[in-house]
């Protein structure tokens, strides 16, 4: 095969941490190569240098057997170089085709370039309408809209990074059989993810990294996901344990809950019952009211007198904070702007949920020593990699950030927590141990609402499980021997919903 990306002994060093360190590998025309690593690993930083964002310290780079040295993104985007990023880099105002647009060097006239992305979304099946604006987009069809950017540029090499975190199981086949198309037309895939089992079933080689070195390339399908994770991080996986719960009274009751559709989907008549200690598992295709469901659960829409009661309390009518106060928490899918401001270190970053859970401002004023000992003691109970607490939220890996969020919110001793997306970007092992954190504080007796597009993380974690299909809920089933098939059949609708009845 012919090599189109090479790296010799690529280096790169920052304050405190040497990301990459004589990194050295090789992408093949028409192959899909993994990148894989735990977080904080150096597969963010050695992307980064391929697609110009960040100069190396040593090595060199070659793609299509010339001398690769991109200034910026600009000029690796002139080489045949595009990536599709972890984190949307799209404007909520704008339509799909003026985001789309904007990443093009000599965009063609508006209604040609409409054209051609309804033509290429049809043809690898992630329909979009070129016309929609960005901001009532779901999570899952904003990545088509990445997706769709860079596959209108025709790469040589295409970087995808953590592509089908928020892609449904069925989205995800469609965007590999798009993938191998490509590869067969001799496009070189460098593919980012913690998913082992796909990178498996789909992958050709895995190049893995750990601690910024390359510790091997191998054929992922010779190895199990267990091999793979072991390799990645130097010892065995950690088994998630479930023992030790046991669901007690009721602790969160939602009956009637209507929203408006405000530029999204509207929730209708959603009701759910949760109890302490028990793991209640939301399920549902990208776009189907999940970001309305936390936003009504956490506060930032009010509802209906009566439709949300914590331990018999009203909380309707209450803001987030009045809401973390009374011990309901929430950690939302969106975890760079939403769950936290990326200019912020992650002391400050603690202030946003866990001032008055954690007592760190008294009388309208920071205790910043407090602030500071939280987030420390979350960055050492998640294994966050950073430098320290007074690092940018920004500064981190996407799923060092997640550990941290979480974590933020697991330690802030919630009465009920209600997370959205749990293990986005993260590697194998933090997404156990993130997995296990959940278990824990359920068996400690708080309730947990886990809304998630990972079908196989809902049946590990939950207790109850029930479907989310265009803003309603269906009546909820225990998951001991409830099946995948099953599952995606309550998805799509076909599963008898019960609008506002719920068995206790």
């Amino acid at each position: 095969m012919t090599n189109v990306f090479r790296a010799e002994g690529l280096g790169k060093t920052y304050p405190g941490v040497r990301a990459n360190d004589d990194i050295s590998f090789s992408v093949e025309a028409g192959e899909i190569h993994a990148l894989l690593g735990e977080n904080g690993a150096g597969k963010s930083t050695l992307v980064k240098m391929i697609y110009g964002l960040v100069r190396p310290d040593d090595g060199h780079m070659m793609l299509m057997g010339a001398p690769h040295a991109p200034a910026d993104p600009r000029a690796a985007r002139a080489a045949g170089v595009a990536m599709v990023f972890q984190h949307f880099s799209l404007f909520d105002a704008l339509s799909v085709a003026e985001n789309i647009a904007l990443g093009m060097e000599n965009p063609p006239p508006r209604a040609e370039l409409a054209r051609r992305i309804a033509e290429l979304s049809r043809s690898y099946g992630l329909p979009l309408n070129p016309a929609r604006r960005v901001a009532t987009l779901s999570a899952g069809e904003r990545q088509r809209v990445e997706i769709l950017r860079c596959l209108l540029q025709n790469p040589r090499l295409l970087i995808m990074d953590e592509p089908t975190s928020v892609l449904t199981p069925q989205e995800a086949e469609i965007l590999f059989a798009t993938l191998r198309q490509l590869a067969a037309a001799g496009t070189a895939i460098l593919y980012i993810s913690h998913k082992l089992d796909e990178i498996r079933g789909h992958c050709d080689r895995a190049t893995i990294l750990r601690h910024g070195k390359v510790i091997r390339t191998v054929e992922p399908r010779a190895h199990t996901a267990r091999e793979l994770a072991a390799m990645m991080v130097g010892a065995e996986m950690r088994v998630v344990d479930r023992s030790g719960r046991s669901p007690g009274a009721q602790v969160l009751a939602v009956s009637g809950l209507v929203t408006p559709a405000s530029g999204g989907i509207s929730l209708r008549e959603v009701a759910l019952r949760l109890h302490a200690g028990e793991i209640l598992g939301i399920g549902g295709v990208a776009g189907n009211g999940q970001e309305e469901l936390l936003a009504a659960l956490s506060g930032e829409v009010t509802t209906a007198p009566g439709t949300i009661t914590l331990d018999g309390s009203d909380l309707s009518a209450l803001g987030p904070e009045a809401r973390r106060r009374a011990g309901l928490l929430a950690a939302p899918e969106d975890r760079l702007g939403h769950a936290a401001v990326p200019e912020f270190s992650l002391t400050e970053n603690t202030l946003l949920t866990a001032a008055s859970r954690q007592n760190l401002a008294r009388h309208g004023l920071i205790d910043h020593g407090a602030a500071r000992r939280f987030a420390e003691s979350v960055i050492a109970a998640f294994d966050v990699r950073t430098p320290g607490p007074g690092t940018a939220a920004g500064a981190l890996s996407g799923g060092n950030l997640q550990k941290f969020v979480i974590g933020r919110e697991v330690l802030g001793r919630p009465r009920v927590l209600v997370v959205n997306q749990p293990t986005w970007g993260v590697d194998a092992g933090a997404a156990a141990a993130i997995r296990q954190a959940l278990l824990d504080l359920a068996a400690k007796g708080a309730g947990i609402i886990v809304i998630s597009q990972d079908l196989d993380e809902l049946l590990e974690l939950s207790d109850r499980f029930c479907a989310l299909n265009e803003g309603r809920l269906s009546a909820p089933r225990t998951t001991d021997g409830l099946t995948i098939d099953e599952i995606g059949l309550m998805l799509g609708g076909a599963h008898g919903m019960e609008v506002g009845h719920v068995p206790a």
